[in-house]
């Protein structure tokens, strides 16, 4: 089983649970429309990586996003994750209403910072994603149109989650292809504490 840190442990999740279209201006920048309800999809085990791949000649979309541990219940841990898309398949599958695993859930499909202990305070979770140094994704967890706290409710109705797995909440806008030999630098932050940084340089 793959793992990811948390507070210099190795953790191995059953799943990845991700919401998606939970920022408006990401819904608005692919041309989709709001959802009536919370759009939900999963990614296996075999899905989580320690290396950023660009796919080659079937390019990968990175989609920069706040990432919860969960543990007896409630999120524990928190982290900056990046959800690599297969874009053109995506958009086909869309188009004839099937599902998105192909595009979501295949191997490598999920990297992660180091997860931390949640910070115990109200203020908005925020995320940075840079690329060779200049920012191209940045957005909070005040922005999202599903509050953390609504989706852990919302999972919890229809899903078990098991100490250990992963919730990815959604990607802000500035989506786009990794290039091979890119620098990327995921940052969240709580006002002026920085509570994660990660590099990987795209393979």
């Amino acid at each position: 089983m793959n793992t990811v840190d948390f507070q210099g442990q190795q953790i191995a999740p059953s799943k990845i649970v991700c919401i998606g279209r939970n920022y408006v201006d990401h819904v608005k920048e692919l041309g989709n429309e709001l959802p009536d309800s919370m759009v939900v999809f999963m990614k296996p085990n075999s899905a989580i990586s320690r290396e950023l791949k660009s796919g080659g000649d079937e390019s990968h979309h990175y989609e920069a996003e706040i990432c919860f541990l969960c543990g007896e219940g409630r999120f524990v841990g928190v982290s900056i994750g990046i959800d690599l898309t297969r874009r053109e398949i995506q958009s086909k599958l869309k188009a004839k209403g099937l599902p998105w695993e192909r595009s979501k859930a295949f191997d490598g499909s999920a990297v992660f910072g180091s997860f931390v202990a949640l910070p115990s305070t109200d203020q908005p979770i925020s995320l940075t994603l840079e690329i060779d140094g200049r920012a191209v994704q940045k957005g909070d967890s005040s922005l999202m149109i599903y509050s953390p706290d609504a989706i852990l409710e919302e999972l919890g109705s229809f899903t078990t989650l098991y100490d250990g797995d992963i919730v990815m909440t959604g990607t802000p806008k500035g989506v786009g292809v990794i290039e091979s030999g890119r620098f990327f630098r995921g940052r969240l932050s709580v006002g002026e504490e920085l509570l994660v940084e990660k590099e990987w340089e795209a393979k």
